[in-house]
């Protein structure tokens, strides 16, 4: 029997970080979740198990969201996946969170750098969001990560923001082609948090952590906490009239 009453949600790179905070923070807020891992199972299952404890159903799939031809074939399994767990065709929140951070100046940056940023983070979102949308339900949400570093700039990250400036203009392109169907499509943008990635700098370098809190106006930088939660709010019937705008989760850096 079809499930109908429960939301479901496609978050993109659970097994760590921003990704797994958001599906426990919509668990929590009654939401079903469907993740994607890139290579790590084992902390793929561990967020799987989270969320169960939390009384929500979770299915996980292993996707390089850099590879837009796997993503026919992800598509269909996501399709089986959702009438086996839910009896459902459809799920209704995208989250596209999966990234890499990779930090060089702009004299530095290599081709090959800048081409697996764009694959992941611009050409990736697009068309795995192109490839789901007979699968997300009318009324449904998508929410992109961008970065506060779209606003601010910092030396060594002129090729990351620059895929992530893209991502906040699809997201408004999104918003307006996909309004007839009622989906809203918002970009949340997180400010500096302490997770491992690029490096867990941010976490783990105490002159980059000082630094951080320094310029931000609530003195400290962000956790995962401070982000997952926000995500879950904006998908909530609450904030369904928020649409085509970019949210910075920031904490008030460089304000």
């Amino acid at each position: 029997m079809a499930d109908t009453t429960t939301k479901i949600a496609l978050i993109t790179g659970v097994s760590r970080g921003l990704g797994r905070n958001m599906a426990i923070a919509l668990a929590r807020k009654g939401v079903d979740v469907i993740g994607t891992y890139h290579s790590n199972k084992a902390e793929a299952a561990a967020t799987v198990a989270a969320i169960e404890a939390l009384g929500r159903k979770a299915v996980m799939f292993q996707l390089d969201t850099g590879n837009v031809a796997s993503f026919a074939a992800f598509a269909v399994d996501l399709k089986q996946g959702l009438a086996a767990t839910w009896g459902r065709s459809s799920f209704d929140h995208l989250v596209n969170n999966a990234g890499i951070g990779i930090g060089a100046p702009f004299s530095e940056t290599t081709e090959s750098d800048f081409d697996r940023l764009m694959n992941i983070h611009v050409k990736g979102v697009f068309f795995l969001t192109q490839t789901l949308l007979p699968l997300i339900a009318d009324g449904g949400r998508i929410v992109n990560l961008s970065s506060g570093l779209t606003r601010f700039s910092l030396p060594g990250y002129a090729a990351y923001a620059t895929m992530k400036g893209a991502v906040e203009v699809l997201t408004r392109y999104l918003a307006k082609e996909l309004g007839p169907r009622g989906i809203a499509v918002n970009t949340i943008a997180p400010g500096a948090i302490e997770t491992d990635f690029g490096g867990g700098a941010v976490r783990d370098n105490k002159a980059i952590n000082a630094f951080i809190g320094s310029v931000t106006a609530l003195g400290r930088p962000g956790l995962p906490d401070d982000i997952g939660p926000a995500v879950a709010s904006l998908l909530a019937d609450d904030n369904r009239w928020i649409n085509a705008q970019r949210i910075e989760v920031s904490g008030g850096m460089f304000v």
